[in-house]
């Protein structure tokens, strides 16, 4: 069975990381808050002091961190995870980052002799603790092969979009719908709200027909009962927008809605909800309307 090293343990990370462990895979895991790995320890991985040491210790890494920023200083450098790495290892970057920085990755992993596996992921905390999320994957036939049990054990699904940077060309997408659909949700409440309408009738009414997704029913459940503890931060959701509307920007294709929504979660951030759920754009709404 492949050993697997697991670079990077917050929210997302530590659930998916559990599940390759109980999936059978023995783990090295490093975290930049050293505290975080305790648990893992205890249960029976190899903790290390360097994303150098932890990807030394296996045949599979994954890295799983915040933004293009965070991932170089988790792969390249004296003490990166590439430093480690050599023929006969790959490199999964589950981590949601710009185009530019997959293929730049992809490339200092490659250099060593290691494959690259890009494979973000949708769906947010609940989901990875259930083992559920779908893996958007960009690699070669033969590399993604290796490496689909690994996947497996983090989601329900693992879909070929193409080759390295179209898994993260494809999460984009994704995230565009899923931050406009929230938005979508927010003003739609905020209206039922301007109406005098009660908000579970709202939410049933979204039930019962074509509009019947069940984000709408999670999301508007946490907003009628004011439930904002995050399960996708509002500040990862205006990074993704922002690297949306650059990839768009680069291609020439023109997003209007999307520009919008993510000048709606600016405005989320400028009022400190940054690290409450991406659901809190309610309260930008609501605030904006005086109430």
């Amino acid at each position: 069975m492949e050993r697997v090293a697991f670079i990077g343990l917050g929210a997302m990370g530590r659930a998916m990381a559990r599940n390759v462990q109980a999936a059978g895979f023995p783990l090295a895991v490093y975290n930049r808050t050293a505290a975080t790995a305790g648990p893992f320890a205890q249960a029976g991985a190899s903790v290390h002091g360097t994303p150098r040491e932890a990807a030394a210790a296996a045949d599979v890494v994954v890295t799983m961190v915040t933004d293009p920023v965070a991932l170089a200083a988790v792969v390249e450098g004296a003490d990166g995870a590439a430093a480690g790495m050599g023929p006969g290892q790959v490199l999964i970057n589950m981590s949601t980052v710009s185009h530019e920085a997959t293929l730049t990755t992809a490339a200092t992993v490659q250099k060593v002799g290691a494959a690259f596996v890009d494979a973000p992921v949708s769906g947010t905390v609940k989901p990875a603790e259930d083992g559920t999320l779908v893996v958007l994957a960009g690699a070669e036939a033969a590399d993604l092969e290796r490496v689909r049990p690994v996947l497996e054990a983090m989601g329900k699904e693992v879909v070929h979009c193409g080759p390295v940077g179209q898994g993260t060309r494809m999460k984009l997408v994704l995230n565009l719908m899923l931050g406009n659909m929230m938005q979508a949700l927010a003003e739609g409440l905020s209206l039922g709200k301007g109406f005098d309408l009660e908000p579970e009738a709202v939410l049933q009414a979204l039930g019962s027909g074509a509009l019947g997704a069940p984000m709408y029913q999670v999301k508007g459940q946490a907003i009628e009962n004011r439930t904002f503890a995050k399960q996708f931060p509002v500040h990862l959701m205006f990074k993704d927008l922002n690297l949306v509307l650059e990839a768009a920007g680069e291609t020439g294709t023109p997003l209007p809605q999307t520009a919008a929504t993510r000048e709606c979660f600016n405005a989320a951030m400028a009022q400190g909800l940054g690290d409450e759920d991406m659901a809190a754009v309610y309260k930008t709404l609501r605030s904006l309307a005086g109430r």
